[in-house]
């Protein structure tokens, strides 16, 4: 009991941080154009800021595990090819087909693993998770642009150039290259600007949570199709069973093998939409997919996390 009490102490709340920011989009105080902003300020800013504090002065030789990344890589991989071969026999219409297998493979790692991570197993988690993100975020981006080209529209062919040129700026992923040179010549900042640094990290994971909640279509998920279901039970329930158990065969343990049930229990990214549009998909399903992952990983999260601790293998 005491263990389940823990895990609900470190899942709930991520999760009503999501339930305040729906609540304040049904209030009016958060609006369309304030999600936008701060989404922005997020991804742009607050974010990379609490990725480098966590990696600048870290020891990249004990934090860079390279069996780690190679396994949280190839099994991203493995899940995109099983979301593609599952969506030759559950999407009719091929033009669904890439909204299906970006909403099943694409974690939202950055923002609800991190928060997750954080909160069961402290701020070293974090480092070592943001040193994955550096590969995981660019395949994510690469494998949904494949998808969504496949099976996208004639729209596709247009918009590659501009996804491409997103995916080698992206912000978290130079925050991660940033913090190299300082982490291995121990450079340290000075007292003033990681102090306004920490007060930019602190703001980060809350204003995001916040701000997927304030995104939400709740009223979506009564029209949600079965594509958008299955798409959510292959990333919430399939996908963290599937990859856990091979982690543990393979010989991670304890917070290594905690990492991992995290990474891909993780919702589906909210950037999947954006992404969908861009490429001509059908923003209606990528939107089901979000809402309906986001909302059962509460309990996924949950139970996986309980059962591992239960068993003494986190």
């Amino acid at each position: 009991m005491n263990d389940l009490i823990y895990i609900i102490n470190v899942v709930l709340p991520v999760f009503l941080l999501v339930v305040v920011g729906i609540f304040l989009r049904l209030r009016g105080l958060v609006t369309e154009s304030f999600v936008d902003s701060t989404s922005k300020f997020v991804f742009n800013v607050s974010l990379p800021v609490l990725i480098f504090l966590k990696l600048y002065n870290v020891d990249l030789s004990s934090e860079f595990d390279i069996p780690f990344i190679l396994f949280v890589v190839i099994s991203t991989l493995v899940l995109f090819g099983l979301s593609w071969m599952i969506s030759i026999y559950l999407c009719e219409d091929t033009n669904n087909r890439g909204v299906f297998i970006q909403g099943a493979f694409r974690s939202n790692y950055a923002i609800v693993g991190l928060a997750i991570m954080f909160g069961m197993f402290g701020a070293a988690s974090v480092a070592k998770a943001s040193l994955v993100l550096s590969f995981v975020l660019p395949l994510y981006n690469f494998l949904s642009v494949v998808a969504l080209t496949v099976f996208g529209s004639e729209k596709s062919k247009y918009e590659i150039k501009s996804i491409i040129k997103e995916i080698l700026l992206n912000p978290l992923i130079l925050a991660v290259i940033v913090s190299i040179p300082f982490a291995i010549c121990k450079i340290e900042l000075f007292p003033a600007l990681e102090s306004t640094g920490e007060y930019l990290a602190a703001i980060a994971l809350p204003l995001a949570l916040i701000g997927i909640g304030g995104s939400m279509n709740l009223s979506a998920i009564k029209k949600a199709s079965k594509i958008s279901i299955y798409a959510s039970l292959i990333k919430i329930v399939m996908a963290p069973v599937i990859f856990t158990f091979a982690a543990y065969w393979i010989g991670f343990r304890s917070t290594d093998l905690g990492i991992i049930f995290v990474i891909f229990a993780c919702p589906t990214a909210i950037a999947s939409f954006v992404m969908t549009i861009a490429l001509g998909g059908s923003a209606r399903i990528a939107g089901n997919i979000i809402v309906i992952s986001t909302l059962g990983s509460v309990v996924t999260y949950t139970v996986g996390l309980y059962l591992l601790r239960y068993l003494k293998l986190i």
